[in-house]
């Protein structure tokens, strides 16, 4: 197991975005920090209102945005346009090549967000666009919610990746377990509070990494708001 803390996350201050990069990305690089498994990138993204990223392209890459707080604006070479909410789920699968833009959609409020890559085991594949809201991500419970699974299972959205993804917020003092497999390796990303992870103390911003096979587990939780990524070896 392999803690990243917070404050040594890649950090961007164009005025309108403050970002902080849990692996390499754009112009901050770390070769250390290049993804875990197929998971290439977790920004943490504080954009001022009316500020965002203007239209731009991708190809083959699942793009999740996660809203920890405020509106943000989503628009596609698709013709899909939506509003993103704390409790609302978003991927983009770039597939074959896809545009969009995000914005903040207030003019008085910050947006905060987490940008979220995953490569997919799938190329040009045809561009989608998926949202859901999962009522479960706004209250605190003892077991995080499935948001994402390969074909979508338990309720969670379609991903194009052996990937399953646990998202939402822990009753304090709770313990959580999440069984190892040789097969798989994890990480599990701070957004909120602290809590012992293995023992280890961790809280906001932190990210843990995980080896295959070994298992996870939660405990003292304490305002604890975490996503887990369950990831192939390969």
């Amino acid at each position: 197991m392999e803690i990243r803390k917070a404050a040594e996350r890649g950090q961007v201050n164009l005025g309108w975005l403050q970002s902080q990069h849990s692996f390499s990305f754009g112009h901050y690089y770390d070769e250390r920090f290049m993804g875990h498994g197929p998971l290439r990138v977790i920004n943490q993204d504080v954009v001022q209102p009316g500020g965002g990223f203007g239209e731009h392209g991708h190809a083959n890459m699942e793009i999740i945005s996660y809203v920890l707080s405020g509106e943000l604006a989503h628009k596609d070479s698709e013709g899909n346009e939506s509003v993103i909410r704390p409790g609302d789920v978003q991927k983009m699968t770039a597939g074959t090549g896809m545009r969009h833009s995000e914005f903040n959609h207030s003019k008085q409020s910050l947006v905060q967000f987490l940008q979220i890559w995953v490569v997919p085991n799938q190329v040009n594949v045809a561009p989608g666009y998926v949202q859901q809201h999962f009522a479960g991500l706004l209250e605190p419970a003892k077991e995080p919610t499935l948001i994402f699974s390969p074909r979508g299972e338990g309720g969670a959205l379609p991903i194009h990746q052996d990937v399953s993804v646990l998202a939402g917020k822990l009753v304090n003092d709770n313990n959580w377990q999440y069984a190892g497999n040789q097969n798989r390796i994890g990480w599990l990303q701070v957004v909120e509070g602290s809590a012992l992870v293995n023992g280890e103390t961790v809280s906001a911003g932190d990210g843990v990494a995980f080896s295959a096979g070994e298992s996870v587990e939660v405990s003292q939780t304490n305002d604890l708001h975490i996503l887990y990524f369950d990831l192939p070896v390969k």
